[in-house]
């Protein structure tokens, strides 16, 4: 994950003041050289770094400990502040047009993901009620057309394409279709280089012209650190853009992008790709991402995933289950589905305050899920309704019809039990709680 360095090297300095009663010059000096090298290592702007330093040490010299603050918690509570303004302050969200279509222009360095970016944008907005349409006005990459098509019907989306013609043309003429078949959204996908030249910038500014867009929006991958606040920076230059995307922030990267954006050029981060699939996009909220970085979790993110991906009905028949004997195994079997919707099962535990720097050396297992589902699969519905009956040449034939052992069967109903007995807790109060959780959803 990115930024998984530089939250370990900032948690090693922070652990430094724990204990200690008294913020005193010295110690807040070590600790902000060691804060600096990790910025640097993470490959955050220079320039950057030295401001964000110079702030968090004024502000913690002379810094009364609050109360149930020790030193160290007193400088993370400063750091997170600091981390979360540097990224922007708060979540920017989308600017929407008077006239239909609202126009977003995507624009970047090829390689950064654009195209499948477009997709992910239009898959979000649709879930938000929107009717949006992509553009291709990428002729020259090959196969650019075609992926745009491709992962445009993945999410639904329609796509406009005139094969080669002039791209400005193609812009045109897509807000034109866009209006007469009712589409409010067009997300305009653009050329892309190796590296920025003359021709490109060009091409951009004529379809700017030709269009404009609400809002420009640029891609830029997180994996090419401090060169991408280098592109953000030109691009800002020569078509003043709106905010930006950063891509592949769930790689093995050191981050400084997203730290230095926004510092270097002024505009907001909005989105983050956070994976492959086309779902892994999520609004950029700076103080959820500081609080990520200082290894505190995202319980917030992770509430919206768990509501996002949550099958209403199935909650509803949960929540009319009249006593814990009522949960049976394929409430088990639905609750592990919901897991599963919310994404890679590493990404979901880093969001847990705490968990994710203890996560660094453990392999997750994102298949932990599947031999479970196997095991109840190869259950009869009278089994799942009544696990009381599984004796032992019930759960041999089980093992075998799932390719398990029986230790793993037996294993599996253990946790069950363990579950039965949380919501025989829960019930104690069902009303109030299972009406909370079912409003959550429905709403």
């Amino acid at each position: 994950m990115a930024f998984e360095g530089l939250s370990d090297k900032l948690q090693n300095a922070f652990k430094k003041l724990t204990g200690k009663g008294k913020l005193t010059e010295q110690n807040i000096k070590d600790a902000m050289r060691e804060v600096r090298m990790a910025l640097l290592e993470a490959d955050v702007n220079y320039l950057v770094v030295k401001d964000f330093i110079k702030k968090v040490t004024e502000r913690c010299i002379g810094a009364e400990i609050l109360a149930n603050l020790n030193a160290g918690q007193q400088v993370i509570k400063i750091v997170n502040e600091e981390l979360t303004e540097l990224m922007g302050g708060s979540n920017a969200k989308l600017t929407w047009s008077s006239s239909v279509p609202t126009i977003y222009m995507l624009c970047g360095l090829q390689g950064a993901g654009k195209t499948t970016m477009a997709a992910k944008l239009a898959g979000l907005l649709t879930k938000q009620g929107k009717k949006p349409m992509l553009a291709a006005c990428d002729i020259y990459r090959p196969a650019a057309i075609k992926q745009l098509q491709v992962v445009g019907e993945q999410v639904g989306v329609p796509v406009f394409e005139k094969g080669t013609q002039s791209p400005v043309k193609t812009a045109k003429e897509a807000i034109e279709y866009a209006r007469y078949y009712g589409r409010d959204v067009l997300i305009v996908d653009t050329a892309g280089r190796l590296h920025i030249d003359e021709a490109l910038m060009q091409e951009l500014q004529e379809i700017k012209a030709t269009i404009r867009p609400q809002e420009i929006l640029l891609v830029v991958d997180a994996m090419t650190g401090q060169d991408a606040v280098n592109v953000a920076k030109t691009f800002d230059e020569k078509l003043s853009i709106d905010g930006v995307i950063i891509t592949k922030l769930d790689s093995d990267t050191r981050g400084g992008a997203a730290l230095s954006v926004r510092a270097v050029t002024g505009k907001p981060i909005k989105f983050a790709g956070t994976g492959e699939k086309l779902g892994d996009i999520e609004p950029f909220h700076p103080e959820r991402m500081a609080s990520r970085i200082l290894g505190m979790g995202d319980i917030l993110t992770l509430i919206e995933k768990a509501t996002e991906s949550a099958d209403t009905e199935a909650l509803a028949k949960l929540s009319d289950k009249k006593k814990p004997g009522d949960f049976d195994l394929n409430d088990f079997l639905d609750q592990m589905k919901q897991i599963k919707k919310m994404g890679p099962l590493q990404n979901v535990l880093g969001m847990l305050p705490g968990i994710g720097s203890k996560l660094k050396n453990v392999e997750v297992d994102e298949n932990a899920l599947k031999k479970p589902e196997a095991i109840i699969c190869s259950m009869t519905m009278k089994e799942r309704r009544n696990p009381s009956i599984l004796n032992a040449s019930r759960r041999k034939r089980i093992a075998a019809g799932a390719g398990v052992t029986v230790q793993d069967v037996n294993a599996l109903i253990r946790q069950f039990e363990q579950m039965q007995k949380m919501m025989k807790q829960m019930m104690g109060n069902k009303k109030s709680a299972m009406r909370a959780l079912r409003n959550m959803n429905l709403q």
